[in-house]
């Protein structure tokens, strides 16, 4: 794709260009190089310079600068931060993480050498437009392929987040690799034990928020990264499942999770797409009376190995306990000709009503990876429209800005059928005008119906509740059409 200087946003040109005037060197480098190339719109702007990060921080008003590889943020406008970052060498990776020294280089060439993957080893000169690319990174962006800046066994030792970022990629850009970066891949995968978890935990959402995150997750396998950080996962491989399933317990967590993927619901829903059968191998059973494996139970189990699972990556508690819960209720009771509204509405209360719907979606996600067609088949519609009928509050007295005790109050009346009707006939002014539901209205209306006949006040109370079941009636239709269920 042939780049244009007004593809790059002019707040990141006039960076550059100040660098420029101050007779340095300035290119824009990395992803949104690569993105650019790519014909994608870049989210984050890097630029690289032979500038100190103290010769970048004099050039420019509002800077932060607080770590140890000398990425100055610059600000520009009133939020935006675009990093720039000297050209660097580095020493040795005596951890398999960060380098044990930096240094600052005068030479473009000497960067890009120590960059992960050629397709990040490209920079742009935007004077004239024109590429720096020693590793042949737009070949391979060409050839949607990923393949290690020079050798794939150093790079790897260097930072082993790399092979996390290589499965990312893999997804995210949807390369395929080079047979010597793969290789390489396979035999550095256990130094990824070396790597903070919470490193390795940042990288594992990155995947799961791509396009395509069951095509990385099952290059996480073929290379043998996948067992180093969620190895609960390939247990599920080879172990076949009961006649309702078209696949195995890998392959149904994986085309589960890529369903949320393909809806674009957010992290929360793809974790527990991905770990909502994750026990089912340990809880699998071969029933002679069903002929047939069971799996009872595995929600259960599920919910508890879930929390493990994330507990030991350092998810935030509130993700964990909401993903757990998740996968703790997936297995819920859907039969709409055997369960009641109260079955429901007990759903509702052992999941929340925050996370109701989410359930809901996970079970299309469940349904789409067990292989059949239909997101959401009648019998699923009509749950749903139960579900909206339990959380709609039905109309009822209890919308009334006046109870009994209060009539009591300020009509001096004794308990009795008449506090009842006055209730009701209140209740039948307030439905045709909602406006009249205030204290000081329906006060003054009590006292005025207190003198009523009493026949004439029960003729109004009756009218009341007869309109109350109407307009229940009208908003259940409403629901019903809402879903399309009869």
């Amino acid at each position: 794709m042939q780049i244009k200087i007004d593809d790059i946003p002019l707040y990141v040109r006039m960076v550059i260009l100040s660098l420029h005037a101050a007779d340095f060197k300035a290119y824009l480098v990395g992803g949104c190089v690569r993105d650019m190339i790519m014909g994608r719109a870049p989210k984050d702007w890097d630029i690289t310079t032979n500038a100190t990060p103290e010769q970048i921080i004099s050039l420019f008003p509002h800077t932060y600068y607080n770590n140890d590889f000398g990425t100055v943020g610059v600000v520009v406008g009133e939020e935006m931060i675009i990093e720039v970052t000297p050209f660097r060498g580095e020493g040795a990776y005596s951890d398999n993480r960060h380098p044990d020294s930096v240094t600052w280089v005068k030479d473009i060439q000497e960067d890009l050498a120590r960059r992960d993957f050629t397709c990040n080893a490209i920079a742009l000169n935007i004077t004239d437009m024109s590429f720096i690319d020693p590793y042949n990174g737009i070949s391979d962006i060409k050839d949607k392929m990923l393949r290690c800046v020079r050798n794939a066994d150093d790079r790897f030792s260097e930072d082993a987040l790399r092979m996390m970022r290589l499965v990312r990629f893999s997804a995210q850009l949807e390369f395929t690799i080079d047979p010597v970066t793969h290789e390489s891949a396979k035999k550095n995968a256990f130094k990824l034990k070396n790597i903070a978890i919470e490193r390795v935990q940042d990288e594992f959402k990155k995947l799961l928020m791509t396009k395509a995150p069951m095509s990385g997750l099952i290059v996480a396998h073929v290379t043998g990264i996948l067992q180093y950080f969620l190895p609960e996962l390939e247990n599920g491989i080879g172990i076949s499942q009961n006649q309702a399933h078209s696949f195995d317990v890998w392959e149904h967590n994986l085309r589960t999770l890529q369903h949320a993927a393909d809806k674009g619901w957010d992290l929360n829903l793809r974790l527990s797409a991905l770990f909502h059968d994750i026990s089912k191998p340990e809880t699998r059973r071969y029933s002679e009376e069903k002929k047939d494996y069971t799996f009872y139970g595995h929600d259960v189990v599920g919910g508890r190995v879930t929390r493990v699972i994330m507990n030991r990556m350092k998810f935030p508690k509130d993700q964990i306990d909401k993903v757990s819960l998740m996968v703790r209720w997936h297995m819920f009771f859907s039969d709409t000709e055997q369960i009641s509204l109260s079955a429901v509405r007990r759903l509702i209360v052992n999941v929340g009503k925050d996370n109701i719907w989410d359930l809901m979606n996970l079970r299309i996600c469940d349904r789409v990876g067990t292989g059949r067609p239909k997101e959401e088949p009648y019998r699923f519609r009509k749950y749903q429209s139960m579900i909206e009928q339990a959380l709609v509050d039905p109309i009822s007295l209890k919308q009334l800005k006046i109870d009994g005790a209060r009539i009591m109050t300020v009509t001096q009346e004794t308990p009795g059928p008449k506090i009842g009707f006055i209730l009701n006939a209140l209740f039948q002014e307030v439905l045709e005008d909602p406006e009249k539901n205030t204290a000081q209205y329906l006060e003054q209306r009590a006292l005025h119906m207190k003198s009523l006949p009493i026949s004439d006040l029960k003729a109004l109370a009756d009218k009341g509740k007869e309109l109350a079941a109407e307009k229940n009636d009208e908003q259940l239709v409403e629901i019903k059409k809402q879903f399309h269920v009869k």
